[in-house]
This record gives C-alpha cells, structure tokens and sequence, in this order.
C-alpha cells in the first residue's frame, strides 16, 4: 500500500493528480478529546493511482495537499464533505474548488436524505466496504496495513460513484440543483465557529427573554474557553448543565454550587469567576436587542394537522421525482409553509417551488386532495376529487 510521510513524494503525487479533471479526497480525523479535528491521514485518488497521506510524519509540508486542492482545473469530490472541508479550511484557509459532494448529489438523484458511501459503494459498483478498521487510533503508529488498505478504499470506489451520479444528474437535468446546494459547503461562513452565535444549537430551550440573554452569554463563554483549551464543549460544561445555568441565573459562587448538575469545587475556580461575569453581562441585556424567541406551536390542532397533511405529501413527491425530502424541505420548512404562504423557506422559491412548494400551497387551500391508488398516494386536483366524491356517491 502507498503510505506517503515525506513532503518530496507528496509534491510529486500531488504534481500528477494535478494532470487530471478530478480527484477524491477524504480523510481520517480524530475529535474526541480536542474542539478542533486533528487529521491523522489524507486519502487522494487520481483515475491512475491512489494514495494515504500520513499528516501525522515528522517534517511533513502540506503545502503541495492544498496547492492541489486550490486547483481551479481539477474537482475535488469528497463524500459527506462537511468535516473534511472543516479541517482544510482551519489548516489552510481555504476551501477545496470546484467541490463536488456525492452525498449530496446521491440526494438529488434519489438515493435518500444521507447515503453512505458503503451504500453508494454498493449500490453503484457492487463493491462492499471493510469496515473493521473504522474506528480504530488513527492518531497511533504506525498504521497498519488494515488501516492503510482500509483508509485508501475510501477514495478508490469514490471514483465510479462520482462518474455514476455526474452522468444521472446530466441525464435529468439536475446539475443546477446540485450547484444550488453546494453553496453552503462552499461558504467559510460553514466552517466558522462564532462564540456570539453558539447559543443556536440550544437556542430551542429559552422561552422567556431573561432565559434567552444569559443563555447567549454562557454559551458565548462556553464557546470561547474550549477552543481556547482546545477541549470539546462537554469538557468545559456539558449542554444540560449550561442549561440549568442560564435558567437559574445564580449570581454568587455559592448559588452556583447548588445547583444540582453543576460540577463541584469549579465555582471556586477561574471558570465559575467567568461564568458568573457571563451570567451577569446576561442579566444586563436589554431585551429590545435579543432575537425573537419562537413559541412552540405544538398545541395548533389544526396546524398540526397541516404539517401532517404536507409531509404526506412530500413523501408523495419525492418518491414520484426520484430526490430525497430532506433535498426539498424540512420538518422546520413544512411547519412555516403551515403558517405561512410566504414564508422564507426554500421549499417556495425556485425548483423546489415548481416541484413542491405550488402544491403544498393548493393542498394547505384544499385545491388539492391526496388519496391512494393501488396502495400509493398520488395528488389530484380539487375538482378532480370532488368529481370522484360524486361518482362514489351514485
């Protein structure tokens, strides 16, 4: 197996992929114990060759990687990119282009929300993966040759998938969708980790404002202290416990130490100091400059229903197209589309609009009725189905 560890064979691997329209790149990471992925070994492969970087040797530049990956002639096709792009990005600052993602393009072919790659593996070339080195220390050396043969499989059967989803998108005419989705993996913007917006992932369990503006801060702390220790979030404080926190809003190291999840003896030390400095910046907020909270809408019967009605009718129409759902709208989308005829929700706008959002508009009006024809649900037109009402009826 070609393990590369010095930065001469890399340039010159790098120097012959280069020659190419395309490459497949992946990578293996570890992030268990850091915020930050620390990459182990990079896979390359060119329709000639295919190769495992060892980004853990002594000495070694990858300077001639990102030269590559910067190549405007050559498309870079990762499968799940989003991680792989997340350590380019912070090693290099750069973001690999052209981009091709196959997970996101077996979506738009029909191949579900998130193939794998051992099924797209699978599927499209009848290859099953080893997967029995998946979870191994990447970080450990040296690699086996299990770890090797396994690591560099990853990028070789990449290949056929790319050449088999680029010629299904060509044949239905979906290459402009697929651009249309890759701007997001293609925007720094991604792979940034902004310390004043970590209160987003959590930002589902504030519902009163006060709740809200010590949550932004304690997150903002939150975030700042792991990637400054470079520890995963849980390590500084866990989700559950950042919760209690900025539900309580204690204001002294001993109203900290009674609460239940908190960690015992941190109020004592520099991190309870600062969290309880967050806490207070929160407390100041005024509440005209906080985001608005978004109420649950659970307890709407009737738009409850709606979204039950739209998700039926989703299935409906990715199953009749071929395009996974996750492609056209989300939980979140169909839940606005309920609420709002012009909601700002990709689901109306474009190809999604013409495929989905027009009819998800007629069916919340009831000018479009759903019903099942030989086991499978199809979508008909209000007088068509009134017509069929009156036939039963005689």
């Amino acid at each position: 197996m070609s393990l590369l560890t010095r930065t001469a064979d890399l340039a010159a691997v790098c120097a012959r992929f280069a020659k190419h329209s395309f490459v497949t790149v992946d990578t293996e990471f570890l992030r268990e114990t850091t915020f930050w992925p620390k990459v182990c070994v990079i896979q390359i492969a060119s329709d000639e060759e295919a190769v495992a970087v060892d980004a853990l040797a002594e000495d070694l530049d990858l300077a001639p990687f990102f030269d590559l990956m910067a190549n405007p002639g050559v498309t870079k096709v990762f499968h799940a990119a989003r991680q792989d792009l997340e350590i380019i990005w912070k090693l290099s600052g750069l973001i690999p282009a052209p981009l091709f993602d196959t997970q996101v393009a077996a979506m738009v072919c029909g191949f579900g929300d998130q193939a794998s790659y051992g099924e797209l593996a699978q599927t499209i070339c009848n290859a099953p993966i080893d997967k029995s080195s998946r979870f191994t220390d990447w970080s450990r050396r040296p690699l086996s040759e299990a770890q090797i043969t396994y690591a560099i499989a990853d990028v070789t059967h990449l290949r056929d998938i790319y050449r088999a989803l680029v010629a299904k998108l060509e044949k239905s005419g979906r290459t402009s969708w697929l651009a249309d989705e890759m701007r997001t993996l293609n925007s720094p913007a991604t792979y940034e980790q902004h310390p004043d917006t970590a209160w987003e992932r959590l930002r589902g369990r504030a519902r009163k404002p006060r709740d809200l503006a010590v949550l932004m801060e304690v997150a903002a702390w939150r975030e700042r202290e792991a990637q400054s220790r470079d520890v995963p979030r849980s390590r500084v404080l866990k989700d559950d416990v950042l919760i209690e926190v900025a539900l309580a809003a204690p204001k002294t190291a001993e109203a900290l130490s009674q609460l239940r999840t908190f960690p015992r003896g941190m109020e004592r030390a520099r991190g309870g100091a600062d969290l309880l400095a967050a806490i207070e910046r929160g407390l100041a907020r005024d509440p005209k400059t906080l985001p608005k909270i978004e109420r649950d809408k659970r307890g709407n019967a009737s738009g409850g229903a709606t979204v039950e009605l739209l998700k039926v009718l989703l299935r409906q129409v990715c199953e009749a197209n071929g395009v996974a759902a996750k492609m056209i709208a989300t939980s979140d989308d169909l839940e606005a589309i309920a609420q709002d005829d012009r909601a700002n929700v990709q689901a109306l706008t474009g190809w999604r609009r013409e495929m989905f959002g027009l009819k998800a508009l007629e069916l919340k009006h009831g000018r479009l009725a759903l019903t099942l024809e030989k086991g499978k649900v199809i979508a008909i037109e209000w007088q068509e189905a009134a017509s069929a009402e009156s036939v039963a009826a005689e």
